[in-house]
Formats: structure tokens, sequence, C-alpha cells
């Protein structure tokens, strides 16, 4: 497809004009292969904005059929769509808006059985999915194929954007999805959008910077979000970035069941845990109270939100015994109360800890009791 074309040059002449872009940009953009994984309330701007941009190759996968409850947010679609699949009610879409790229679309799901043949074809992986055994999908195979991909989630009125996996000068590969969440959620803790509602304003703003990131990522031009989490709470119109710890060997072989590696187990009845309210904690620590306050949550969340004591991630807790002491009243934190709560039981079951006391709903109820300067994420 390159050099650009007659037809091209009135098209893409926007972009050939603007500095960092240019004939050579747009002739990148032209050789690229972009595959999206989700074609919904991400999905649809990611996509419209790359063919709009010509992205030479683009691929589309989703097994979903459009439903009028969609149409809120998935702005590619028309009320007589309904009952169609989206992939190819978006091929179809798409081709019509740049008929000049080549659009392939998969009207299935991404699963490990597939994955290698649908993304053999592709460098750069968009991640709009919205449900937890896809997106590890997704990193596992971006790190055993090695393919970037750029990852953007959103629930009710706030957003995530990074890009993972991104091959650097070095040679060696940024961060990705495991660095940030080594472990899914509790699925109580996972509700989808339509338990959960999501604005579908913000899944256009979310979509149209990932297509930001992916043109940043094929022209060169500009900085990625390659090792930094962007963070937008739309209610407020904030935007936050924090740096993202360093990449991780994962030792990815093979890709496995992801509907079984998300299916985690309740958690326990938590009653025989003892647990202090917010208030309660504030009022020791205002009194200098004598105890240990300990953090289980990941480094990444400390930056967003802090009340103090060590940081001890949970996945440190079993080889970090020796900092928890036994001789005090310790008082153990996260989020929510339930991975703190977890932790506690371990610690009572396998290590004979009598002194450990939860802090009842964590952070969110420390922001909702004590202080609301303290974020919510």
């Amino acid at each position: 497809m390159s050099p650009l074309s007659k037809d091209d040059l009135p098209r893409y002449a926007r972009h050939l004009s603007l500095p960092g872009i240019g004939p050579e940009g747009q002739e990148k953009l032209l050789r690229a292969r972009v595959l999206v994984v989700g074609a919904g309330g991400l999905g649809c701007p990611v996509l419209l904005y790359l063919a709009a941009a010509g992205v030479g190759r683009i691929g589309i996968v989703d097994s979903d059929r459009v439903e009028a409850g969609n149409l809120q947010r998935q702005i590619a679609f028309t009320t007589e769509d309904i009952g169609q699949f989206k992939a190819l009610a978006l091929q179809k879409r798409l081709q019509a808006l740049n008929p000049g790229i080549q659009i392939s679309a998969w009207p299935e799901r991404l699963s490990s059985a597939n994955a290698e043949e649908i993304f053999s074809d592709f460098d750069i992986v968009v991640d709009g999915t919205d449900n937890f055994p896809t997106r590890y999908l997704i990193n596992d195979a971006c790190l055993l194929f090695k393919k970037t991909c750029v990852h953007a989630s959103v629930f009710r009125y706030e957003g995530q954007l990074s890009v993972f996996n991104r091959l650097r000068e070095d040679g060696s590969r940024g961060p990705n999805y495991r660095d940030l969440f080594p472990a899914p959620p509790p699925e109580e803790q996972a509700p989808d959008c339509g338990e959960a509602g999501v604005l579908g304003a913000l899944t256009g703003i979310l979509g149209a910077l990932q297509a930001n990131e992916v043109i940043k990522l094929i022209t060169g031009h500009g900085k990625t979000l390659d090792g930094s989490l962007l963070l937008l709470d739309s209610a407020s119109m904030q935007f936050r970035t924090i740096q993202l710890p360093a990449g991780k060997d994962h030792h990815i072989s093979q890709l496995i069941d992801y509907e079984a590696f998300c299916k985690t187990p309740k958690s326990p009845n938590m009653s025989h845990i003892p647990q202090i309210s917010p208030k309660e904690l504030k009022a020791l620590l205002d009194q200098g109270a004598d105890l240990q306050l300990i953090d289980v949550r990941e480094p990444y969340e400390r930056q967003i939100a802090n009340i103090g004591g060590e940081l001890i991630p949970m996945g440190q807790v079993m080889h970090s015994v020796d900092r928890i002491e036994r001789s005090k009243q310790v008082v153990v934190y996260c989020r929510s109360g339930r991975r703190s709560g977890d932790i506690i039981r371990i610690l009572q079951e396998h290590f004979g800890f009598t002194n450990l006391i939860n802090l009842k709903g964590g952070i969110l109820a420390w922001s909702e009791e004590v202080d609301s300067g303290v974020a919510k994420y």
C-alpha cells in the first residue's frame, strides 16, 4: 500500500501536513496491522478512528450480536443493525468508511484454541473487552506471541488505559496486565456493565485514547503509555497517571482455560475474623496507640490512595511473615476489606497469629467514614 496513491492524498491531507506524521507516518499507518478484540463501547470508536486514519490491515473479533441496549454507547451501530453480528456489521461499516484498507472479521469468541491463528497476522492488539477471562487471555497471548497490547477498561464513570508488553529499544518488554493485576478478583467483585452501568460517552473517550496510543505506536511520534497507567474519573473530569512496576517474567508457555482461571471460589465466611471500623482505627491512631498497620494492596494502588502503614502486597505476605508483629495489635487493610480478610484467615490458620484485625470496608470505607480526600478507585 506504499507509496501513497493519488486517491490517498486528499483523504489523508490532514495527516500529511501534521508534524510527526507526514507522508512517512501515513505510509507506516497504511502498512500497519492492528487487531481489535471486542466490538463494543471501546471497540467502536477505536475501529472508526483507525479505519479513518488509514491503518491498512484491521481485524475485528467479537462473537456478540447487536442488541438495543448496545446503542447507548456503541456508536458504530444503528437500530437497523440489531440482530446482526457486531464484527460483520462493523466490517461493512468500516469498509464503507475507507474502501482502501483491508478489514477481516471473526464473528466468534477469542479462545485459547484460536488465538494463535488470529493473532499471527497482526502486530498490535487492542483490548476492548469487558470480562476478565478474555483480558487475561489477550495478555498472555500477547506475551506468548510477542505482540504489543493497548488496553482500556471502564466502570461506571471511571476508566483506565495503558500500553502493555511494548518492545523497547533495549530489547526488553514493558509491563503487562499481570503486572497490574497478578490475579483476577473474586467473581462477586467483578460486575459487568449490565450490573454496574457505564457512561456511554466515557467509552468513547477511552476508545479514542486507545486509537491515539495505537497511532503513536505505529508512527513512532509522541510518548506512549508504556510503563504508565492513565486513570480517568469522568464525573470530576480528573486525569491521573501513575507508574507501573517493571515488567516481570510470568513464564507464559501456553494458553490455559481462562474461564476456569478466573472462576475463583467465593471467600469463606469471615465472621470469626476480628474487625475494626475506620472510625475506631482513626481514634486509636489519634491516641498514638501502639499498633502495626499493614497495607496488603499492590504498589500502584498505594499511589492512588494511602492511609499509611507498612506495604506488604498480598502476594508477598507469605514470604514476609517475620515482618508482622506478634506482640501488639496488627490492623490489616486493602481496598475493600476482602483481600485483607483472606490474608488474616491464612495467617491465623497456617502461622498461628491471634492478634490480627481486619479494617472493615478497607480504603473505600475509610474514604466514606473518615476522610473523603482519600481517593476511591
